[in-house]
């Protein structure tokens, strides 16, 4: 079950296999429709998308009006993604794709737009909130937001929990006075400050026409989800003309006028404390009960909704693509898989499952990934691949324009070739992108992109991507060399004809065919005995102390790390890789578990531990989405080593006993079971039930042009080939009108058959959450 989005992008697997645990499939098929299933169904989130560019943003007022802009993307207010600085622009082409698992909840996705400053904090100059509920208008298409302003009135994140109650007291005189209680349990999901925990408190204020009482909770030290759980009492006064037709004692004028608020706020000790988020009860809601419990949602400051000028602020180009899938147990599954991988087999292909799938999903982001995933996981793609490019060679008319449009074939080799050949581009080209993208040198040579200023010979500043991109140009010019004549005609740009004489040596052009062909060569090479190990990811993180020495600190220092397949290294620098020059080193065969760590073991968000044969490795990574990736590649690169641990302890082991389950001996068995992984290759990691899931999705986005193509097969069966309106089906590849038209009813049927548990799923769902609970928080939007 998803949401109206597109498909999952590049890697969608990835990170969903740590964060939720998948369900053990315990029967063959399909379960009977009617069996109540109580499994667990994990709900996977995952944005991808493009930071185009920015224009028009606000000069400066001095003589120097550029800007160094930077952007951002929030989770609520919890950075979890930056691009690079573009210097000296009021219209920064950013030119960045990105794609991640979101692993939490949020409310909103936003980008901020930023002018670096070396000396101060960096500015904000704009941002661009979308309510998580209206991505969907957004997905699949590039959209100009104008920047709105950043006010940090508004900058709001988390919940809290409340308790009212009336009390009836009697005073000393005999009289009768009502006193409420205001208990403040919690809260939850509170913003970092500068990166770390917050130091948050509460003010609680009774508010009314002649009346502002407050009271102010004991501020907790680094933490986000504080547990205040304090009571203020607040005495509120009743009429002489009281009667018992409600539970609220006091004039009927004053109880629409009186409210709860609660204020929340980081103590900023020598500087200026930062507010973090209001709400706002109504002391009517005691009206027809004497207590009231709930979880509210933070809200910004009225005044954070002030209006301001914001047409001056400039606007941002972006396309976001964000999925919701909700992915059943594995037998739901299995009637669509079994049809798809048969795909391979069925003559002609084009009446094939998986071919109708692609031509009724047209987007290539949405139906291609998916599929080519779960075929290549099941070893069919090469099959089911030759299948349909033997079909578009027989449908090509022009020997130039051979595997050249955006065909189904096309596509699926396209991303086979980003997933299978990832490590061969990580190990060939990383270490001359790292150089081209850490030097400044510019190798602009089209005339028209020149700045003014600068020449073909004589260029320092243009930017790296463009480079890149004139290296991408050269390759594939290389690559077509031997059928190019000499002539400017032959090139699409005029000047890269110019570029390409200092090329014309015969050396050069046999080299790039020779390389050609040992690349496209069937013949098994020899193996040299040693294989390189695969670099997975690095990046920097903060690392605890181990306490290897009797006398070091057990501290957090900030440390570069990097993760091959044969072991995960700690450094001081990233240069420090290079020279082999690790200050720790974890061989891959020696973890035993990865896994979170509960923030209030080192009172620290996004902590996760690796488990190895010696003590603890305990990390903090910078952002949850980080965490989230660094934990799942970690778990799929050590998921087959022996001896891997059955359960953990979820938090750490702190003066003489553990945190969680006080054993007081560091050598006891964990108090949790560990997370359990799905199947997965440390190169190509594939959830094959979430690319299932996809494909229904899109299956049933796609309902009205598979009745199309339905219909078409209809008519050429009665009639023999296209009537006088063909637009409706002329579209399709239809070869085989009656295989075709089977196909197709066994797809409507699976389809059918797949709703029933999802609707149920749907309708436990939304009813579960009751309004004002932690999950259905009040002030959500829905």
């Amino acid at each position: 079950m998803a949401a109206a989005a597109p498909a999952a992008p590049p890697a969608a697997a990835s990170a969903a296999a740590a964060s939720s645990e998948a369900p053990a499939a315990t029967a063959a098929g399909e379960p009977d429709a009617g069996h109540e299933d109580h499994r667990e169904v994990r709900v996977l989130q995952s944005l991808r998308g493009k930071i185009c560019e920015a224009k028009n943003l606000l000069p400066y007022l001095g003589p120097n009006k550029m800007r160094d802009c930077f952007c951002t993307i929030n989770l609520d207010q919890e950075e979890v993604y930056r691009t690079q600085v573009v210097e000296k622009s009021l219209s920064p082409f950013f030119s960045e794709e990105f794609y991640f698992e979101i692993p939490r909840a949020f409310q909103y996705l936003s980008f901020y737009v930023y002018d670096k400053n070396v000396l101060q904090r960096d500015l904000r100059i704009g941002k661009v909130a979308i309510k998580k509920e209206d991505l969907c208008n957004h997905s699949g298409k590039e959209t100009w937001f104008s920047l709105q302003p950043v006010d940090s009135n508004s900058e709001v994140q988390g919940k809290v929990h409340l308790e009212l109650k009336l009390n009836e007291l009697i005073t000393e005189n005999g009289t009768v006075c009502q006193q409420l209680v205001v208990h403040i349990k919690a809260c939850h999901g509170l913003p970092l400050i500068n990166g770390q925990s917050c130091d948050p408190y509460a003010t609680v204020s009774l508010v009314g026409p002649s009346r502002n009482d407050q009271k102010k909770t004991k501020v907790k030290k680094k933490t986000s989800n504080p547990q205040f759980n304090e009571i203020f009492y607040f005495e509120v006064t009743r009429s002489s003309s009281y009667t018992r037709k409600s539970q609220f004692q006091v004039e009927e004028e004053d109880i629409e006028k009186l409210e709860i608020r609660i204020d929340l706020w980081n103590n900023g000790n020598l500087v200026q404390d930062i507010f973090l988020g209001e709400l706002k009860v109504p002391v009517n809601v005691l009206r027809s009960d004497s207590s009231h419990q709930a979880w509210y949602l933070l809200q910004p400051r009225d005044n954070g909704n002030k209006s301001s000028k914001t047409d001056d602020l400039g606007s941002l180009r972006l396309n976001i693509c964000y999925t919701e899938d909700y992915v059943l147990p594995s037998e739901y599954y299995g009637p669509l898989k079994t049809l798809l991988l048969k795909s391979p087999d069925v003559q002609p292909i084009s009446a094939s499952a998986a071919y109708i799938f692609g031509e009724i999903c047209r987007d290539k982001n949405d139906a291609v990934l998916p599929l080519v995933r779960l075929l290549l996981h099941h070893d069919k793609l090469v099959l089911f691949a030759t299948a349909v490019a033997e079909l578009d060679l027989k449908d090509t008319q022009d020997a130039n324009t051979i595997f050249r449009g955006n065909s189904l074939a096309t596509r699926c080799l396209d991303e086979m070739m980003k997933i299978v050949g990832g490590h061969y581009l990580k190990v060939t080209l990383k270490p001359i992108i790292d150089e081209i993208c850490e030097s400044s040198k510019s190798c602009e040579i089209d005339p028209i992109k020149l700045k003014e200023g600068d020449n073909v010979e004589n260029n320092k500043d243009a930017p790296t991507i463009r480079t890149l991109t004139l290296i991408s140009k050269t390759i594939q010019t290389l690559g077509s060399w031997g059928s190019l004549s000499k002539s400017k005609s032959s090139f699409k740009e005029t000047f890269m004809c110019e570029f390409f004489k200092m090329f014309q040596e015969e050396g050069y052009i046999i080299a790039v065919k020779k390389f050609l062909d040992e690349i496209s060569s069937t013949e098994t090479k020899e193996s040299s005995g040693t294989s390189e190990p695969v670099h997975l990811k690095e990046g920097e993180m903060h690392k605890r102390a181990q306490g290897r020495t009797r006398i070091g600190k057990k501290n957090f220092k900030k440390r570069w790390f990097c993760l091959t397949s044969r072991e995960l290294t700690y450094h001081k620098q990233p240069e420090f890789i290079e020279r082999k020059d690790a200050i720790y080193t974890i061989p891959v065969k020696n973890i035993l578990a990865v896994e979170k760590l509960e923030e209030s073991s080192f009172n620290k968000k996004n902590m996760f531990q690796v488990i190895h044969t010696e003590k603890p490795l305990y990390v903090q990574a910078n952002n949850c989405v980080e965490a989230n990736e660094w934990i799942d590649v970690l778990c799929r690169v050590s998921r087959c080593n022996q001896n891997r641990l059955s359960s953990y302890h979820p938090s750490a082991y702190i003066n003489g006993s553990w945190l969680c389950c006080q054993e007081t001996s560091e050598n006891a068995v964990g108090c949790k079971p560990c997370t359990a992984g799905v199947p997965a290759d440390i190169q190509i990691d594939i959830d094959e039930d979430r690319e299932t899931e996809r494909i229904y999705s899109l299956f049933t986005l796609s309902l009205l042009k598979l009745q199309k193509m339905e219909e078409a097969c209809g008519t050429i069966a009665v009639y023999q080939g296209p009537q006088k309106e063909p637009d409706d089906y002329s579209k399709f590849v239809i070869e085989d009108s009656v295989t075709t038209f089977k196909t197709i009813q066994q797809i409507k049927s699976i389809i059918e058959k797949l709703d029933e548990p999802h609707e149920k799923y749907r309708k436990k769902r939304s009813s579960s959450a009751k309004y004002g609970s932690k999950e259905n928080p009040i002030g959500k939007t829905s």
